[in-house]
């Protein structure tokens, strides 16, 4: 039995002639930036707009799904670990600044080293599947997932041991298949609601007050996920260096208009 679910896309040519034939790579990028500067305007100059955060828990599952497929699709593993470091330390200071309102903040670190977290526990568990041992890969897996969790809280990176949990979600439920949307589901509704809880808010249905887990937005993040086709989209360097700029740019002037 294999750990990840395969998925393999075939599209008829009755399918390619339909007018919405899905998300790309680089639309749902689009989709999960625009939701993440939702949540940091929030964070900085609009915190009596309490929508935007709500809105911004669903950036969080989106660019972690993106960071698993970028780990199967990367053509040179070690580039792509370095772009993450690079970016990490870039973003060191910008991210100080909005959450500490200095340079240096020692008490939290932005997500990127979330990611690099993630991505050397996928790295680790991979090299134990391709031995073609099952249960020790599942062991390999379990012990990476605790030691992933503890690791985000001791190093304080952002989203905390959640973070690193979400994306090994995504990684192990990676597929279409009934039961990995399921196990995707499943995994990032117990992670954010379950286990992350907070702030909760009373919303009236049918005459009963039912409470709604702000943290629970983050499974609607799923809806653009499922409609991702696979397809990269348009793509260069300049692009992808917007990508990855894009994170410490906004936070660097969020953070000195809010000084200002």
């Amino acid at each position: 039995m294999k750990l990840i679910c395969i998925f393999h896309q075939n599209q008829t040519p009755e399918q390619k002639n339909r007018v919405f034939q899905g998300i790309s790579s680089f639309t749902l990028h689009i989709i999960a930036m625009l939701l993440m500067l939702c949540d940091h305007l929030w964070a900085t100059i609009l915190f009596q707009y309490d929508w935007l955060t709500w809105v911004g828990r669903l950036a969080y599952p989106i660019f972690a799904f993106m960071l698993v497929e970028g780990y199967f699709h990367t053509h040179n593993l070690k580039k792509y670990m370095g772009r993450l470091l690079f970016w990490a330390i870039l973003s060191e200071i910008p991210f100080n600044l909005m959450y500490g309102g200095g340079l240096i903040y020692p008490f939290h670190q932005n997500v990127l080293w979330t990611f690099i977290l993630g991505l050397l526990c996928i790295t680790a568990i991979e090299k134990t599947r391709n031995k073609g041992k099952p249960l020790l890969t599942m062991i390999v897996f379990l012990l990476l997932a605790v030691v992933g969790y503890l690791l985000g809280f001791i190093a304080m990176v952002d989203y905390f041991g959640y973070g690193v949990l979400i994306i090994l979600v995504f990684y192990l439920f990676r597929g279409r298949k009934w039961w990995c949307l399921l196990g995707q589901f499943v995994g990032l509704f117990w992670i954010n609601v379950m286990l992350i809880g907070g702030l909760s808010v009373p919303v009236q249905i049918l005459g009963h007050e039912i409470f709604i887990v702000q943290q629970s937005m983050a499974c609607l993040a799923l809806v653009p996920i499922w409609l991702y086709t696979g397809k990269q989209g348009p793509h260069n360097k300049i692009i992808q260096t917007c990508f990855y700029a894009f994170y410490p740019v906004h936070i660097l002037i969020l953070s000195l208009v809010a000084l200002l």
